[in-house]
């Protein structure tokens, strides 16, 4: 169990509570302990084993008792009973976009609605439209929603699933009749979303390690059981499956299983093309070199090897014959974070717990960017907080060898395309981060011109989340990358990828073009807390995903670098 799992059953008690109507001061309490959790910078199993829960603000002492239930013995009581008095479909209802646990209440209650197929039937037959609270663009949005969670499918985040595919991985690994094991799948090429999670075991007793594997996960179901696959599926859905082979069929499973199904095809045919036969246990059909590893099987291909992010057939097997493929970028040719908050505006933790925590990180320099003034439910700054945060941070810096922090701020890209600050006020920061944050239904053409105006403002440095989408909740709002990355190029305007697990925006897929005209590019948390550094990894797969190297990015450049760059264009 990980601290989001805990931290989700918190978060859907809280959903269901709302819908029942109970006590809002209930409510709150599983919400605020919810964030308190996924907040966690020290080990939750740790704070339970020392007694120290109760000392997380944001825990009372019922739900401490319902978390270390959970936590200890994979189940809550408290939990399992309350979803007993609601109907299934609920939690499926609760996935939709945009539609929260008082609506849900509203609708159940009024249309005897109890399933997301139900609510689909009653938006189409226009049942919903002529409810207190609704109308025909309510209606409309709920069935957006629903096609947006269809599409969805049951996927998962990536980082939800990570954590506890590496916590089994880790546990295989530790036994002495486990000759390798690796990860494969959507997590391996590190895509942002998954259905299932594939775990690869060499072995010479699949018996007793296929039964090991069982232990691991007592909660979870048997979905089949053999000598060289088990498949269980976890209390909360997720799919896991475990593949069993010899140490000589290894590389060649690895490689198949870690896909993606259109990258196996081309390598299969390549095998072909070459007299062999290939799959996922074998390269037959032909003398070649001894194949011990996946790097080896490449080789006899007459390729490169290519990393498990690129495999998607999107020019990796051109690039692979030719010597044409990146040297990706990786963790540690990041020097600097940029892009996170403080408690000054939304954040979770004081800047000198956020610059602390960078030491510990490694990097050399740090982008404090809260949000500005006109984002009051995020807590904005003024004119006047900023020039205070600003002596803080030259406090800080007077004293500190090991860490400079920068000078930012989060600024709104207001509808007209106006900055939130006055360039009186933008000019004394060391870097700006500019996003959209409101109107974000405006058609295509206006959040275009919108964006682009805001990219010719000198003093911007950083164009954050480009789309302002959210993973498995809402879409990106719709814009005219060619436009953009073209402008952010010509300006100099560096394009984010939001390593924000939940974001993960901009989306890998449209990488390779904006790289192609020029554009360079952020890997940032977007933290909140200190806990949100650790995010740093899944911007940095979506880069790679993206054939980013090093030089592709603006924070593995040194703290002067960096700067120089962001006055340049000025």
């Amino acid at each position: 169990m990980d601290k989001r799992d805990v931290a989700r059953t918190l978060e859907q008690i809280a959903a269901i509570l709302e819908i029942k109507g109970e006590n809002p001061f209930k409510v709150r309490a599983y919400e605020n302990a919810a964030r308190a959790v996924d907040a966690l910078s020290e080990d939750l199993g740790t704070l339970i084993a020392e007694k120290r829960l109760s000392e997380v603000r944001g825990i009372g002492s019922s739900i401490q008792k319902n978390v270390e239930e959970l936590w200890t013995t994979g189940k809550m009581k408290y939990f399992e009973d309350l979803c007993a008095t609601v109907p299934v479909g609920w939690f499926d209802m609760m996935r939709i976009p945009g539609l929260g646990p008082k609506r849900i209440r509203t609708l159940c209650d009024l249309l005897q609605i109890a399933s997301v197929e139900a609510l689909k039937e009653a938006a189409k037959g226009g049942r919903i439209r002529g409810l207190k609270g609704f109308g025909e663009q309510s209606e409309k949005k709920i069935l957006e929603g629903i096609a947006f969670l269809e599409r969805g499918g049951q996927r998962e985040l990536a980082a939800v699933v990570r954590p506890i595919a590496e916590e089994i991985l880790a546990a295989l690994r530790d036994r002495k009749d486990v000759i390798r094991a690796e990860l494969g799948g959507s997590l391996r090429r590190w895509v942002e979303t998954v259905k299932d999670v594939d775990l690869l075991v060499a072995t010479k007793k699949p018996g007793a390690v296929a039964k090991a594997f069982l232990a691991l996960l007592p909660q979870a179901s048997i979905i089949a059981q053999g000598d060289t696959k088990v498949s269980v599926r976890l209390p909360t859905g997720l799919a896991v499956d475990l593949r069993l082979v010899t140490d000589a069929q290894f590389p060649f499973a690895l490689h198949y299983f870690t896909g993606s199904v259109a990258h196996n095809v081309r390598v299969r045919q390549r095998a072909i093309e070459r007299g062999f036969s290939l799959n996922e246990y074998e390269l037959s059909g032909g003398e070649h070199a001894p194949i011990a590893s996946e790097a080896d099987l490449f080789q006899v291909l007459g390729m490169a090897y290519v990393e498990p992010e690129l495999r998607e057939d999107r020019g990796e097997i051109e690039a692979a014959e030719t010597g044409r493929l990146p040297g990706l970028v990786t963790a540690r040719d990041l020097k600097g974070i940029l892009h996170c908050h403080t408690t000054a505006s939304d954040g979770k933790s004081t800047l000198e717990e956020m610059a602390e925590a960078a030491v510990v990180a490694g990097a050399e320099y740090l982008g404090i960017s809260d949000h500005s003034q006109s984002v009051r439910y995020a807590g904005g700054l003024s004119e006047e907080d900023l020039i205070r945060q600003g002596r803080e941070i030259d406090k800080w810096n007077s004293k500190s060898r090991d860490l400079r922090i920068l000078k930012g701020a989060e600024v709104d890209i207001m509808p007209d395309g106006t900055l939130d600050y006055p360039d009186r006020v933008l000019e004394r920061l060391e870097f700006v981060v500019a996003s959209v944050h409101t109107n974000l239904n405006m058609g295509e053409d206006e959040m275009t011109a919108r964006v682009v105006k805001a990219l010719r403002n000198k003093h911007v440095s950083i164009l954050a989340h480009p789309t302002g989408r959210l993973l498995l909740q809402r879409e990106g709002f719709r814009i005219r990358f060619d436009e953009v990355f073209r402008v952010a190029a010509q300006e100099g305007v560096v394009v984010e990828i939001n390593a924000h697990a939940r974001r993960l925006d901009l989306d890998w897929r449209e990488i390779p073009a904006a790289r192609a005209l020029g554009v360079k590019f952020a890997i940032d948390p977007d933290a909140h807390h200190v806990s949100g550094y650790q995010d740093l990894r899944y911007g940095i797969g979506a880069a790679r995903k993206g054939w980013l190297g090093k030089d592709d990015i603006v924070n593995t450049l040194p703290v002067e670098g960096a700067l120089e760059f962001f006055r340049a264009r000025r």
